[in-house]
């Protein structure tokens, strides 16, 4: 067993390899809670406080009311909320009544949310009162059948919540909207709508929770259909890695977006299965995160590596207290060596890289928390979970130590896209879930990712992952942030292009990082190309996007800088 599966001797005398997980809805966790904990604070939103007993009553009322409308069982119900109070009403309420929930960035644009809320086929949005307007102009020849509306002001307590309307008129973002048979007003189905408890028998292993669409790097977005199982899956999952939690006591720091599938698990499904505060901010932005943390002393932080950054690089990092944070796991992106150290060094908690993709719900890897770990490492399987590295596009291993495909297998894998076969069987081979990531496993299983494959470099015939280059341009002390692409050119088909955002006061020069890097990387690693940016282009959830910068690049004229 060992020889299959090396990492099993690096686990934690307290993490079973193997555990039985309960078939259930997946809102069966909040039901447990509620009843376990029922004053504990599920809530705490900019001062506003929900208990779980309140939490589990307003997630009935809602499910009630969408069963009024006559949204039924496996109907798609699309929440296009930021993390707030009524995006987790809204959501437990749909998974009690059977309903699938389509998680929805409030950030899309009218064409991105066409083509969401069309391939899902929802029936149904809900979403910010200044959001109305782009979800209409979305809608086209084929309107939604109601939206729901709801705003920040109705979760914030007195007297934030009479203040807000004039904060939001002085930052344009005051909303008017016409309340009609159609578009109605969340307060007032939660009100009208029945306390009596509501949940849908469902086939955890069949029936679908959640539709959560990638990120569509290459085209647009496809759905992941995620069961019941999944995520109850992986939700245990995680919270066995995380064995030294307090039930009932643990204070997360909800910074991550819910509509981000690693938000999801780690911050709101952990967090309600742990009887866990969740410290909900609407958005990342770093000096009320900072003041969040020093008010509210959270214990635990998930994120991804660019928070982390603007924590450790915040000029006036000294002034706050952030001895509270135990944990935290960084995913959606790979974590730089220097932003681990710093960021351990300032809390005095434990910062670990983990390993997952939305189609495995998305958790596969973690290093311990507490237990070995290795630099550079996403850390070793979880239980239950089978990973190997592969030829790409088949399933043929290779020997400890190469380069190939990851792929994994375990009870958190999708059961596929949806209405997308094709694209389900180029990816799902024999239960295993082909990544499309590069890495390499060493000798005690502990994994390394180098690259997703559409990210190498190939110049001159050498391979080169970006993330090798990164972790060198990481370690300048000029450097608050750094990645790298593939460029053209004419002669080595593809060089290498750094993009920088300097560290506040500071002014690297492309020379001096050539040479930094020179001492560090072979040659033909070494960046031919900076270009010196103010910020990077990031998701929600703070992936930076490479792709992104790539289609600037194609878009530029041969004499514009940087070209």
């Amino acid at each position: 067993m060992l020889s299959n599966k090396p990492w099993l001797k690096h686990y934690p005398a307290e993490v079973p390899p193997t555990h039985e997980y309960p078939k259930q809805n997946l809102a069966q966790f909040l039901v447990h809670t509620a009843a376990q904990y029922p004053e504990v604070e599920a809530l705490d939103f900019l001062g506003k406080k929900t208990t779980y007993a309140e939490l589990l009553e307003k997630s009935y009322r809602f499910a009630d009311a969408l069963q009024r409308l006559g949204i039924g069982k496996g109907d798609r119900v699309a929440i296009m909320l930021p993390n707030c109070p009524q995006a987790v009403i809204a959501y437990y309420g749909t998974l009690l009544m059977g309903g699938i929930v389509v998680m929805t960035n409030p950030l899309y644009m009218p064409r991105e949310l066409e083509h969401q809320l069309k391939d899902a086929g929802a029936r149904i949005v809900i979403t910010l009162d200044v959001l109305v307007q782009r979800v209409q102009q979305s809608m086209g020849s084929q309107p939604l059948e109601f939206i729901i509306v709801t705003s920040i002001k109705d979760a914030l307590p007195f007297p934030k919540n009479l203040l807000y309307p004039i904060k939001a008129k002085k930052e344009g973002m005051a909303a008017k909207v016409t309340y009609t048979d159609r578009v109605l007003s969340f307060q007032d189905l939660l009100k009208r709508s029945s306390t009596v408890p509501v949940q849908v028998q469902v086939n955890p292993d069949e029936d679908l929770a959640l539709l959560q669409y990638t990120g569509g790097t290459t085209g647009f977005a496809k759905g992941v259909m995620l069961t019941h199982s999944n995520l109850v899956a992986n939700t245990l999952q995680t919270k066995l890695w995380f064995y030294r939690s307090r039930i009932g006591k643990e204070r997360y720091m909800a910074a991550l977006p819910f509509f981000h599938v690693f938000g999801l698990t780690v911050l709101l499904n952990q967090a309600v299965a742990l009887g866990g505060t969740l410290v909900l901010v609407p958005r990342f932005e770093i000096n009320q995160v900072l003041k969040t943390i020093h008010k509210k002393q959270p214990t635990v932080f998930p994120g991804a590596p660019t928070m982390y950054v603007a924590i450790i690089n915040h000029p006036e990092i000294n002034g706050y207290d952030l001895s509270s944070i135990n944990v935290c796991i960084s995913g959606a992106a790979s974590l730089p060596l220097e932003v681990q150290t710093r960021f351990e060094s300032l809390t005095g908690g434990k910062l670990i890289e983990g390993y997952g993709l939305t189609e495995a719900s998305p958790v596969t890897h973690a290093n311990n928390i507490w237990e070995k770990r290795k630099t550079g490492s996403i850390g070793i399987p979880f239980p239950d979970t089978e990973a190997k590295i592969v030829q790409p596009d088949t399933l043929e291993e290779v020997p400890v130590g190469e380069i190939g495909e990851l792929a994994v297998k375990g009870p958190q894998v999708m059961r596929g896209y949806w209405n997308q076969p094709e694209e389900t069987y180029k990816c799902l081979k024999e239960g295993w879930l082909l990544t499309g990531d590069l890495g390499r496993m060493d000798e005690d299983g502990f994994f390394y990712i180098l690259d997703r494959r559409k990210d190498l470099i190939i110049a001159g015939g050498y391979n080169i992952y970006p993330r090798e280059v990164e972790e060198v341009l990481f370690e300048h002390p000029d450097v608050e942030e750094a990645i790298v692409a593939g460029i053209f050119d004419p002669y080595r088909g593809e060089t290498v292009k750094a993009y920088i955002v300097p560290r506040a006061g500071s002014k690297p020069d492309a020379e001096d990082l050539k040479r930094w890097c020179k001492e560090k990387l072979a040659a033909y690693k070494v960046p031919k190309v900076y270009e010196f940016r103010a910020s990077l282009p990031k998701t929600l959830a703070g992936k930076v996007l490479r792709r992104k910068l790539i289609e600037e690049e194609m878009g530029r004229s041969p004499n514009e800088p940087g070209a």
